[in-house]
């Protein structure tokens, strides 16, 4: 049941102009990007030969191509789902879904499939620039893959927080601006919240605030380093707020 919502809410996606204006977009300006950095590569490739550990294509294109989309799926991820449960609440059709023999569960995660369908689609499409020129330089694909995995992991955070500012309303745009904002939220406090808490002594609790800093926890992996905590951090993420949408959801359900 879960991947038969995840097609049917995936194929709406596709037949919605936003998802398209979304693709466009975030290709054009990763594309443009990409571009004037191998440019930039090239006409460096003089200075980079005198030094005695220069750093590489993947260091100087690949990396830079890949964390710009990671500043993207901030504004594109509220964008695309931002109808995938307020719409359907403004339209009456979530009310016939719930009240269907379909667990909540089924219905959030068959949603959040069809989100990360249509974002692992765009991620592919980016990586498939650097790759191209993978017989042409040498790649570091280890540092490729672990930035792969970061991004891939904060496009479900973000989905997940996404997912459940658009079960709070039935209006498709304030969903995708309240995403935003607690996104903007998250980014901003989480760096404050866990320096002052390290500062106070209470190791344990800036250690738990790290959850909610996604970016912060993007980072390692967008150096290289494949680090347990950050994963861990970005998956808790993840869970508690596809939980707290399954939680929403059934209220709605009890209220009839």
């Amino acid at each position: 049941m879960i991947f038969t919502i995840a097609g049917k809410d995936l194929k709406s996606l596709f037949t919605s102009p936003i998802a398209w204006v979304v693709l466009t977009f975030v290709q054009t300006i990763v594309g443009y990007g990409f571009l004037k950095r191998f440019d930039d590569f090239m006409q460096l490739q003089p200075q980079l030969l005198q030094l005695p550990s220069p750093p590489g294509f993947t260091e100087l294109v690949a990396v830079p191509t890949f964390t710009t989309t990671a500043a993207i799926m901030l504004f594109a991820v509220p964008l695309l789902a931002m109808r995938l449960i307020a719409e359907e609440r403004r339209n009456q059709t979530m009310t016939l879904l719930i009240s269907a023999p379909i667990s909540i569960l089924d219905i959030v995660l068959g949603k959040f499939c069809a989100l990360m369908s249509m974002l692992l689609i765009i991620l592919m499409l980016i990586a498939v620039m650097p790759l191209s020129l993978a017989t042409a330089t040498r790649l570091d694909f280890r540092l490729i893959g672990s930035i792969m995995i970061g991004i891939t992991l904060l496009a479900a955070a973000f989905s997940a927080v996404s997912l459940y500012v658009s079960s709070l309303t039935t209006q498709p745009i304030v969903a995708a601006l309240g995403a935003f904002g607690a996104l903007i939220a998250m980014i901003l406090m989480g760096e404050n919240v866990a320096d002052n808490l390290q500062d106070r002594g209470l190791g344990v609790l800036a250690a738990f605030s790290q959850v909610f800093s996604p970016v912060k926890n993007f980072e390692p992996l967008s150096r290289g380093l494949i680090d347990s905590y950050a994963i861990a951090c970005l998956l808790l993420l993840t869970a508690l707020f596809l939980a707290l949408t399954v939680r929403q959801l059934e209220a709605q359900r009890l209220r009839g």
